[in-house]
């Protein structure tokens, strides 16, 4: 019995192992199959040449690249000397090492620009951070989110980002930069030296075309550049510089279809009428951060605030009150804006909302 058992078990255990064996021979080759016609994120990207994102070793040259050929990549720049070089595009980041004596533009560039052991260059760029090291003799007009950061470098001097092509708002959505966040004038010594000033402010009237001069080239004069301070993308801020007047005002947009615009054209009737316009800002708010910022005011705006971020203007002058009030009364008396009540509350306004806002950026 027991061998009779023995056989019996025996045979049914072969039967019933051959059936998986043949699943299993379809099934490794299904994987098979599976395997050569499947398709990785890395295979469907378009492969890189790194020469096209890349100046290097140019004397004497007028270069760049037209819009939609950088496309979000990084870029190299390295050692070029008294060279004209425009990147008409946004980028991720952008290296400059060791240039002397050129003029460069930089469209939005979503990470950092890094300039290393370059001198006597004039650029004009706009970017999430900043930073040089072992720079000499630079004039900058700058577009930044944080805080610049200037390293061993000296003789650095910096002006406002002013600029405009057609491609220049929609290149900026893309790096992921808001127009109205820009600390270009608060610039951070990495190394302070004792006595001495590394860093300055360029004047307020200089023109930037003086210092970048628009391309000449039959390629780049494609895009159609303008340098007049009332078309820039930025808008164009008094920054760290001493005020004209001890009064200044807030006003505040709050998010909607034309927020870019609304405020775009509060800054020119204000800018017309003789006043400044010292600093702007984008950033979203909650409730409790309203209620600090606003005070009595609060409760009116506080239901719009989850539709987006808002922007806030800065502007300084005598009458700087009354002449916003006028304005908004006047143009936007539909709109929801903020704006100071007075020359005695605009003070703590402003000082409120942008002590916010620069914790809100630190974050």
């Amino acid at each position: 019995m027991g061998c009779a058992f023995s056989k019996k078990a025996k045979r049914k255990g072969s039967a019933k192992d051959s059936q998986p064996a043949e699943q299993q021979q379809q099934q490794q080759q299904q994987q098979q199959d599976g395997q050569e016609s499947k398709q990785y994120s890395w295979d469907k990207r378009e492969k890189v040449d790194l020469k096209d994102y890349m100046f290097n070793g140019l004397k004497d040259q007028t270069i760049g690249r037209l819009p939609d050929k950088v496309a979000g990549q990084q870029f190299v720049i390295q050692d070029c000397e008294n060279c004209n070089i425009y990147i008409f595009d946004h980028s991720a980041t952008i290296n400059i090492d060791d240039c002397t004596n050129c003029r460069i533009f930089l469209g939005p560039v979503k990470g950092s620009v890094f300039f290393r052991d370059c001198k006597d260059c004039k650029c004009i760029v706009t970017c999430q951070q900043f930073r040089t090291r072992d720079c000499r003799r630079m004039d900058i007009f700058l577009s930044c989110t944080t805080q610049p950061i200037i390293e061993s470098s000296t003789g650095m001097k910096f002006g406002c980002f002013q600029f405009y092509y057609p491609e220049l708002a929609s290149q900026f959505k893309d790096a992921g930069l808001s127009i109205f966040n820009n600390t270009w004038s608060n610039i951070h010594d990495f190394t302070p030296v004792p006595g001495e000033t590394n860093w300055s402010l360029l004047p307020s009237d200089c023109a930037v075309q003086d210092y970048v001069p628009l391309p000449d080239s039959d390629e780049l004069k494609a895009v159609r550049v303008s340098t007049d301070v009332n078309r820039s993308i930025v808008p164009v801020t008094w920054g760290q510089r001493l005020k004209k007047s001890d009064e200044s005002c807030l006003v505040v947009f709050f998010a909607g279809d034309y927020t870019i615009a609304n405020a775009r054209k509060m800054i020119d009737e204000m800018v017309g009428k003789g006043l400044i316009l010292i600093q702007t800002k984008e950033v979203a708010m909650k409730p409790e951060d309203a209620r600090r910022v606003f005070r009595d005011k609060a409760a009116e705006f506080i239901p719009i605030l989850e539709k987006g971020s808002v922007v806030a203007l800065e502007f300084n002058g005598d009458g700087a009150v009354e002449a916003c009030q006028s304005v908004v009364s006047s143009i936007f008396g539909s709109t929801m804006v903020f704006v100071s009540e007075s020359e005695s509350s605009a003070s703590q306004d402003v000082d409120n909302f942008y002590n916010y806002a620069d914790m809100q950026m630190g974050m």
